[in-house]
């Protein structure tokens, strides 16, 4: 049952409430309770979000993407880097990545000028970090699975008898 809600809420971009869940199972509330609230104890389910499409609104936002080599610490990895990194506010996301660069961290800044001082000022004097490589996000098309924005009009034309 647990592999089926995870798709649900997935799917539904976790607006699915309990009453509706356990319609779509043929399973009790209830049950649906216990498996979501076990889930969450967990961190299967490590949170529910509403995607904000900034640029509807007037409120000034910058995202980066800002690319991390770093030194692995013996004993640890990178994870000892990554928890200092995670604990920022402007820190949205991290990962761990295969490739040219190991740690991809998205943030979120006031201005290009507040994203450029918290890499300058907070991510490239810490230690194990080699280098950055900081990319602005000019324009969000599509996040967490949902298309932003969608121009395409509807060219059909109605048929009626």
């Amino acid at each position: 049952m647990m592999d089926e809600i995870l798709r649900i809420l997935d799917k539904e971009q976790g607006a699915v409430n309990v009453a509706k869940i356990s319609r779509m199972l043929g399973k009790s509330e209830e049950e649906v309770s216990a498996a979501l609230r076990d889930m969450e104890e967990k961190n299967i389910i490590a949170g529910y979000k509403t995607i904000v499409n900034w640029d509807k609104t007037d409120r000034d936002v910058v995202t980066a993407l800002i690319e991390l080599k770093v030194t692995p610490q013996r004993g640890e990895g990178f994870d000892k880097v990554a928890k200092r990194i995670y604990k920022y506010p402007q820190v949205k996301a991290l990962y761990l990545m295969s490739g040219a660069y190991d740690l991809s961290v998205m943030i979120e800044g006031k201005s290009m000028k507040d994203v450029a001082l918290f890499v300058a000022q907070k991510l490239a004097p810490m230690d194990g970090i080699i280098s950055t490589a900081t990319h602005f996000v000019l324009k969000p098309y599509k996040m967490e699975g949902i298309i932003l924005e969608d121009n395409e009009k509807d060219t059909r034309q109605v048929i009626t008898l």
